[in-house]
Formats: structure tokens, C-alpha cells, sequence
């Protein structure tokens, strides 16, 4: 005989109506109940019939996951752990990507609102106007955009770009450019601000160069004016970008660290494996993909209004940085 969600509860020691609660909404169980139920459930080979709770549930146990440009290294650590997380509370991510096309973006969360349960937008392209609209239709949690009423995880590119900046500062530079990534992105605006106002501190020379795209293409094309300006340090809006411009300051005649020093974000592979390795901004991929599923299954079962959770950055300093040349660093 198949084994049932009553079984399930007489072996856990607890009411049915937990074991369902902590199938389809775990955290509202205490963790030792979770856990029993969890354990009672493997041991008697307990698998729910997603069908039926459909059904009883109107919920799908499915969640959609959104973002800009999968072949980016930034996304797949995002996506791989929302995935792993999503999967601990018994729910499917279905994955697509816009090709940083914000009208993709919206037909996309249209096209999954029938077929999930809520979605996580991954640093979006679309206006807040569209996303707040969109929020009224079904549960939706941003990664990496500031919206009143609509929950999201934040990762402090911001404070992570101060600290980029103090590094080369603290190098000696103080002519440094500020390659940008799309003007609809908040990383990028947020980066951009961050600079300002410790330039504006500082006494720093800031030279802006862009919006670019967020690509290896966009750092190369960057690179070209980076060089004809004259800094001697350069901040990308990515470690992609980054990547492009070391690639095309070896072109132009220019070495890294020695004539240009260049620093990312994300500390994605790219960083480590580009010669010289790349210094960049730690952004916590990782963190932020358990956090969105955290939040849109909150959001999903009703246990209250999620806000907006804030992970700080770091820095990682590699072989892509130095003092400019004949200056030693200063402290």
C-alpha cells in the first residue's frame, strides 16, 4: 500500500495538518519538528503527490528564477544555490534568461504566472513601474534592485566599490575611470554613486566611461577610451567587463598591472583564472540565492510581509592592481 501523509504524522509523533505545513510551508515549522517530520517521511519512502496538492493548495511547487544573461559567470552560482535551497523545501525552479532585454523580462514573469508560484528577478532590466505593477499579479522578490513594497536581497556593491577605491587610492592613483555597466542597472548606479562621493572626498580624478554593456565585448570597447583618458586604475561595472579590458589594454600596448591597474566585481571564475588574476569586489551570490527563495516562499505562504535583506561585500586583492608607475603606495 502507498504510504500516506497520515503515516507520515503517526511515526513523526505529530497532527497531519503539521506534516502538510511542513511540506509546503517548512518555515513555519520549529526545526525539530521539521526535522522529525522530514526523517519520517524518508524513512517510509514518503513522496507527496504534487498533483493533489495542487489541487488542495492552488499552489504549483514551482518558482521562476530570472535573469540577465545566463552566460554570464555572475548568475549560475545564483541560480545553482536558489535551485539547492528551493529543492530542501520540495519546490521546482524553472530558469530563463532575458538577453538583458527588458521587454523579455516582463513577458517572461507573464508567461510563468499560470505555471509558478511566485518568481525571483535576478538584477532586472525592467523600470520600477513595470516591476511594481507586475508585484500586484503574483509573488515577486528582486536580487540586487531597491523597490518600496516589493521584497529583494541586496548585495552592498556599494560599500564593496568604497573599498576597490581605498585600495587604489591607497596605491597611489588618482586618476581613475569608472567603467559602467547598463544605465538600467542598479549595481551599476550604485557603483557610480559610491565613486562619486569618495571622489568628492578624496580629491579623486573620476572618469566616467560608458553605459556599457555588462560584457567582455563592453570592457573592450571601454578599454579604448579608458586609455586615450589617461587613468592610470579603472573600476568595471563586472568582472566580465573586466576581463575585456585587460585583454584589450594587452592590445593597445598597455600592461596590467603596470601602465593600467583594473579591478571587477563579483570575484566570479573569470577573476580567478584571468592573468593577471583579477582584483574584484566579493559579491555573495551564493548567499543572496538561498536568501530570494527564503523570501518568495515567505511571500508565497502568507507569513507576513517580507522586506528587503542587505549582505555585505569584501574585496579580494589579486595580481591586477599595483601602484601607478614610478609612485610607491601610499598609506
Amino acid at each position: 500500500m502507498a504510504v500516506t501523509i497520515r503515516d507520515v504524522a503517526r511515526v513523526s509523533g505529530v497532527h497531519v495538518s503539521t506534516v502538510s505545513r511542513t511540506l509546503s510551508a517548512a518555515h513555519l515549522v520549529s526545526p525539530d519538528t521539521r526535522a522529525r517530520v522530514l526523517a519520517a517521511a524518508d524513512a517510509l519512502g514518503y513522496r507527496p503527490n504534487r498533483a493533489a496538492r495542487a489541487l488542495s493548495t492552488s499552489r504549483t511547487g514551482n518558482l521562476g528564477l530570472i535573469v540577465a544573461d545566463i552566460a554570464n559567470p555572475f548568475f549560475p552560482p545564483l541560480v545553482k544555490s536558489a535551485q539547492a535551497q528551493a529543492r530542501e523545501r520540495d519546490y521546482h525552479v524553472f530558469v530563463a534568461d532575458t538577453d538583458e532585454r527588458p521587454e523579455v523580462e516582463e513577458e517572461l514573469v507573464r508567461s510563468m504566472a499560470k505555471q509558478v508560484d511566485g518568481v525571483l528577478l535576478v538584477a532586472p532590466r525592467l523600470a520600477n513601474r513595470v516591476i511594481a505593477e507586475l508585484s500586484h499579479e503574483l509573488p515577486l522578490v528582486v536580487v540586487n534592485r531597491r523597490l518600496r513594497g516589493v521584497p529583494g536581497v541586496l548585495m552592498d556593491v556599494g560599500s564593496g566599490a568604497r573599498r576597490a577605491l581605498d585600495h587604489l587610492l591607497g596605491l597611489g592613483h588618482r586618476e581613475i575611470a569608472l567603467a559602467t555597466g547598463p544605465h538600467t542597472a542598479w549595481t551599476s548606479r550604485e557603483i557610480e554613486r559610491a565613486a562619486e562621493g569618495l571622489a568628492a572626498e578624496r580629491g579623486v580624478l573620476l572618469q566616467r566611461v560608458g553605459p556599457n554593456p555588462p560584457t567582455e565585448e563592453g570592457g573592450r570597447s571601454a578599454a579604448e577610451e579608458v586609455a586615450a583618458g589617461g587613468a592610470s586604475a579603472v573600476l568595471a561595472h563586472n568582472d566580465l567587463m573586466a576581463f575585456g579590458l585587460v585583454r584589450q589594454a594587452a592590445e593597445l600596448g598597455l600592461s596590467v598591472p603596470g601602465d593600467l591597474s583594473v579591478v571587477g566585481v563579483d570575484n566570479s571564475h573569470v577573476a580567478r583564472y584571468c592573468s593577471p588574476a583579477l582584483t574584484t569586489v566579493e559579491m555573495p551570490v551564493s548567499a543572496a540565492g538561498r536568501g530570494a527563495v527564503d523570501l518568495l516562499l515567505q511571500a508565497v505562504g502568507a507569513g507576513g510581509p517580507p522586506g528587503t535583506v542587505s549582505l555585505d561585500t569584501g574585496l579580494v586583492v589579486r595580481e591586477s592592481t599595483a601602484p601607478p608607475r614610478g609612485v610607491g603606495a601610499v598609506d
